[in-house]
């Protein structure tokens, strides 16, 4: 998710944006532009670079623009879903993008439905819309407020009319997002690496519960909702974003990197090579040869034109996707005790087939090394972990894992030594959500959807 305000290449360098965090989202991309009179939106299927293939953007010009990129799930409607979505009506043009997921939107659809209206996508995202325009507020941001007092989950939301654009982020903070400058004027973004790749500087994280409001006559920042402690997802940290981000003062690759030393002291192993899958376990590799002593080898490579294998929407194509994407380098591994290191195990179907490559190239042994705790809850904030069924770690033991992925040997960081990685300055609000491992949720649904975080 990413916007720019005051710009004159707006569409363009929301497409950079975009480009810069591809890796969140393969399935669906878009970007909506405003001259100042008008929205117009250009949106597609597939990557960035294909959904902007040939596209002239010269005739898309705007001091201001939105972008998104997402992934589909099972049964989406992926066109009717990719982000942003454009409103008319008679008041004006407003456009959405949103990062999270609302845990009471079946509810609030339901609501919404019995009482008139006809929502046009499957997506959390449009009941916004919806709540805003029944809410009968005339002040547009008093409207904003009002609907977003109604949802509870993990949200960012970027919300832009033809006068302003809004950027709210749920009074958890659950999902990243980070406000910057490029010369005079504002962006927004989901990860830090979207402004190095454009050039502009990092200013601060959007704090939990805060609406900030840019427009031509500047800045200003309210707390819409009273700031509850941090959690700040934990996969954010493990899996998903760039290592050359940072995410609530912590650097991802740090990040990576400590919780790879922890897991190094945790479970230690005699072996002769340690090799991390790309790309997100390398980190966390380097800081596990390093605390036990042994060699970093590129054990595994990966093919740069296929797509993470985590986030294929079915079974069938994310084993397809495990062999294409990954070769082993059999100088590397044969005839050596190897410790695979992985970010995490959530179905198995990676980890599975890495173990059987390692093999084949040569390897005497495979130690699988995971530097994050055992995924054995569904995820209610927007990382397509939705049934425990799915989760390996949710319906086996240790050993029956071990034997499943057809490992030596198998051991996953504890949750201290996680938080130990993560959580290193006391001096700001740096909580972490991991209710995938943990099963303790920040926040869910509760007396028929009628949760209201408490306002400020």
């Amino acid at each position: 998710m990413f916007g720019i305000w005051g710009h004159k290449q707006a569409a363009e360098i929301t497409y950079y944006g975009l480009h810069a965090m591809q890796h969140r989202g393969q399935d669906g991309a878009g970007i909506v532009v405003n001259d100042g009179s008008s929205l117009k939106i250009h949106k597609g299927e597939g990557l960035v670079n294909d959904v902007f293939k040939d596209f002239d953007f010269s005739k898309f010009t705007g001091h201001a623009a939105i972008g998104n990129i997402r992934n589909k799930t099972k049964n989406d409607k992926i066109y009717d879903n990719v982000q942003p979505l454009l409103f008319h009506s008679l008041s004006g043009s407003m456009s959405i993008a949103h990062n999270g997921r609302i845990v009471n939107a079946g509810t609030i659809r339901q609501n919404l439905e019995e009482t008139g209206s006809i929502l046009q996508t499957t997506s959390d995202t449009e009941i916004l819309a919806h709540l805003m325009r029944r809410n009968g507020k005339e002040n547009f941001e008093e409207s904003l407020i009002e609907a977003l007092e109604q949802l509870v989950g993990a949200y960012g939301f970027i919300i832009m009319t033809d006068e302003k654009m809004y950027i709210a982020l749920d009074p958890r903070g659950i999902r990243p997002l980070s406000l910057g400058k490029l010369g005079d004027s504002y962006v927004v973004a989901s990860e830090t690496c979207a402004f190095s790749i454009i050039g502009a500087t990092f200013e601060r994280e959007v704090l939990p519960g805060e609406l900030i409001t840019i427009s031509n006559e500047g800045i200003d920042s309210k707390r819409f909702l009273l700031r509850e402690p941090r959690h700040l997802c934990a996969m954010e940290y493990v899996y998903f974003s760039r290592p050359d981000s940072d995410l609530n003062n912590v650097n991802v690759h740090s990040a990576r990197k400590q919780m790879g030393i922890e897991l190094g002291r945790e479970h230690p192993v005699e072996a002769d090579v340690v090799t991390g899958i790309p790309d997100s376990s390398i980190s966390a590799a380097i800081g596990y040869a390093e605390q036990c002593g042994l060699p970093y080898e590129m054990g595994v490579i990966k093919n740069r034109y296929i797509g993470r294998t985590f986030i294929q929407p079915s079974q069938e194509l994310r084993d397809q996707g495990v062999k294409m994407k990954l070769s082993p380098v059999k100088g590397v591994v044969r005839g050596k005790k190897v410790v695979m290191i992985d970010d995490s195990i959530v179905r198995g179907t990676t980890s599975q087939r890495i173990v059987r490559l390692l093999r084949e190239a040569g390897a005497k042994e495979v130690h699988v090394r995971i530097s994050s705790p055992q995924i054995e809850n569904p995820c209610y904030y927007g990382i397509d972990m939705s049934t425990r069924e799915e989760l390996i770690a949710a319906n086996n033991s240790l050993e029956e894992m071990r034997q499943l992925i057809g490992a030596d040997s198998l051991q996953f960081l504890s949750t201290e030594g996680m938080e130990k990685a993560i959580l290193r300055d006391k001096t700001i609000n740096q909580g972490i959500c991991a209710a995938c491992m943990t099963g303790d949720y920040p926040v869910l649904e509760k007396n028929n959807g009628k949760v209201f975080y408490r306002r400020h």
